[in-house]
């Protein structure tokens, strides 16, 4: 009996021969979550600049960048419209064929009033058919900037793309123009000649009650600007850019 007792306390004890018992499988530790990315900043706008070069090319008109057209037009640029009518720049110009009502189609700032014919403006984006597709007078047209820095919408028989015999220009008001560009202007002498005779008659002066010599002065300084613009050019870019 004890004999009994003794084999039965070995068997328990080695299992009679068999496997060992199994100890439980461990079950591995969660791994620690990765720490997150820190979040990379998002890029800075672009910043803003002229243009210098066509965005594509709508049959004789170097069209500018749509968007810039859009921001240009948000409001009265007379600095930006100096700039881009300057000598050297790829702008296709274009000359009024007739007198026509001044307004905007496409929204934003625009001068009141008429613009006359001979008027010369930039075009700066167009919507004519191709060549070799139907073409009907007065089909499509034009958004265009003026020399006074407003954007205008004209249809295409209002433009022509040769110049009259007598080119003309909205009155151009030196008040609104940047300081850069206007000193970069008043280095000519025969700009500073104009602004300085205009300032002495005009008091200052734009509009309004002003002496009949003050129009004639203020109209000679847009003359002579536009003539230095055109054919000298090298004017800064404005401070403040669409």
């Amino acid at each position: 009996m004890r004999a009994l007792t003794f084999i039965s306390f070995a068997c328990l004890a080695t299992a009679c021969g068999g496997k060992p018992a199994e100890s439980p499988s461990r079950v591995p530790a969660p791994s620690a979550e990765p720490a997150a990315k820190a979040e990379e900043p998002a890029p800075a706008p672009a910043a803003p600049k002229i243009p210098t070069e066509c965005a594509s090319r709508s049959g004789d008109v170097c069209s500018m960048p749509k968007d810039f057209v859009d921001r240009l037009c948000d409001k009265v640029r007379i600095s930006m419209a100096l700039v881009l009518f300057q000598k050297g720049t790829p702008w296709t110009h274009g000359f009024l064929s007739r007198k026509t009502d001044a307004w905007n189609a496409e929204g934003g700032a625009t001068s009141q009033g008429t613009i006359d014919f001979g008027e010369e403006v930039l075009l700066m984006k167009s919507s004519i058919p191709p060549k070799g597709g139907m073409q009907v007078s007065g089909m499509g047209g034009y958004q265009a900037l003026r020399w006074d820095g407003s954007c205008v919408t004209l249809t295409s028989d209002e433009v022509v793309m040769r110049p009259p015999t007598a080119v003309k220009h909205p009155r151009i008001d030196v008040r609104f123009i940047d300081d850069g560009v206007l000193e970069a202007l008043r280095k000519d002498e025969k700009v500073n000649a104009a602004f300085m005779a205009r300032r002495k008659e005009c008091k200052g002066v734009g509009v309004g009650d002003v002496s009949k010599k003050c129009v004639e002065l203020d109209q000679k300084l847009g003359d002579v600007i536009v003539n230095f613009v055109e054919e000298t050019g090298g004017l800064p870019d404005p401070a403040q850019l669409p």
